[in-house]
């Protein structure tokens, strides 16, 4: 069951109805958020409850740090609307940042003084797998809900809790969203690598399955250990009858591959499908037509032609990123598209449920939790990505996906994966509602 958070199509306030109202109820389902973001503030906040602080735990240094500019850059336009469309409940919003230095333990540690000492009731969490699955735990002993941005299943699986929330995909999604289609359009031998750690293994487990359920044979895979620079040995370990090599790095270990495979020429001998988070915060008019040709499963289209409604266009104008590569020219940033719009995102999805339950404090918490469970978004300024549902048995988000391909250095558009496929191939394999909170 799915509960809804939508609103009509915002009209100017009626005679009797306040700015505030308006702007409370068109943010609810994100169709005037331009309105709030662009040019009309409301400042005057409830003051006997006091502000609500919201975490985000975030890569800004470190390896993830090209990811975690974005992240951070979203999580902050997204209280800039809120706040100025009246806060969460007529109560200001409060961003507390830490920066987890894209490493589990530092991660960990600054989660727990985000919540305990910066006082945060709910978090916006981590794009790294190793970091949200070493913070579910403590999110979960402390009774925060905590949002989840990195892919590994587990976070929203076998390592989830009532207080983990994902809006985006998991492995276990995106191999639902790809391998029919990869298997139909480029072969049935697959070969798999990949950084040797949490979101690489998860990847593999959950590709692995379906190709095999679907007929296709998965070589042996390879995993990289992280930090290599040279890759040339282990991609000498491919063998000959691969028709479709799946990888999955990020930062300089993705580059680092695409150009090593290129100049050993394995794109002629395969084909070549990767994830979004390959790819992301990087151009490939970079890296001299590296990744020309490879297929890449994306969670929110580069290209604005791909998704060209009007609440995607006022997105990337608040991010400020071109229309086609998705780049800043001013400082040459890519954004990471596919994943930091979760950082915008899960405010307004936190915003509907502690509106929609009441929540006054962290007594109020386990409310919050149930109407989060469920939740239903609508496309809006609010959730530019698309409409999208937070299931309720296992807080994972069901969301549409794209195949793309590069061509000429540009994404371009060959499948649309609606939502309603995805739940029809994923069943839930968690029900959280079963832990008390």
């Amino acid at each position: 069951m799915t509960k809804d958070v939508k609103s009509k199509p915002a009209k100017a306030p009626r005679s009797g109805q306040t700015r505030r109202s308006f702007l409370q109820t068109a943010l609810a389902g994100g169709a005037a958020a331009t309105t709030a973001y662009f040019g009309i503030t409301h400042n005057a906040f409830a003051k006997a409850s006091g502000p609500i602080v919201i975490g985000h735990q975030c890569e800004l240094t470190g390896g993830f740090s090209s990811w975690g500019y974005w992240h951070d850059k979203c999580a902050q336009a997204a209280v800039k609307v809120i706040n100025e469309g009246g806060g969460i409940a007529g109560r200001k919003v409060e961003l507390a940042v830490a920066d987890t230095e894209s490493n589990p333990a530092a991660g960990a540690r600054k989660l727990r003084s985000l919540i305990q000492r910066q006082k945060a009731s709910f978090v916006v969490g981590s794009v790294h797998s190793g970091i949200m699955l070493a913070s579910i735990p403590i999110a979960t002993e402390l009774k925060t809900p905590y949002f989840s941005a990195g892919e590994a299943t587990e976070a929203t699986g076998s390592k989830g809790s009532r207080y983990s929330f994902r809006t985006g995909t998991d492995t276990y999604a995106l191999a639902a969203a790809g391998v029919p289609w990869a298997m139909e359009n480029l072969g049935k031998n697959w070969t798999m690598i990949f950084p040797d750690y949490a979101w690489g293994h998860s990847h593999h487990q959950e590709h692995r399955k379906l190709i095999e359920a679907a007929g296709g044979k998965v070589n042996d895979p390879i995993a990289v250990p992280l930090g290599t620079k040279d890759l040339v040995p282990y991609l000498a370990r491919i063998p000959e009858e691969t028709e479709v090599l799946f990888s999955v790095f990020f930062g300089a270990l993705s580059v680092a591959f695409y150009t090593q495979s290129k100049s050993m020429r394995l794109d002629e001998k395969m084909k070549m499908y990767s994830v979004s988070g390959t790819i992301e915060a990087i151009d490939p008019r970079d890296i001299n037509g590296a990744t020309e040709g490879v297929y890449f499963l994306e969670n929110f289209p580069r290209p604005l032609e791909f998704k060209n409604d009007e609440y995607h266009a006022k997105f990337i104008e608040m991010m400020g990123v071109d229309p086609v590569y998705a780049k800043d020219d001013k400082s040459g940033k890519v954004m990471a598209k596919s994943h930091a719009w979760q950082s915008y995102e899960n405010f307004f999805a936190l915003k509907a449920a502690i509106e929609a339950s009441g929540w006054q404090s962290d007594k109020d918490t386990p409310g919050v939790i149930e109407a989060l469970e469920g939740l239903k978004m609508e496309n809006s300024l609010a959730h530019p990505q698309g409409t999208k549902i937070l299931r309720a048995e296992d807080h994972s988000g069901m969301i549409d996906c794209y195949m793309s391909r590069v061509e000429d250095s540009k994404f371009v558009l060959k499948k649309h994966i609606p939502r309603e496929d995805l739940m029809a191939k994923l069943p839930p394999r968690y029900d959280f509602r079963t832990h008390k909170l």
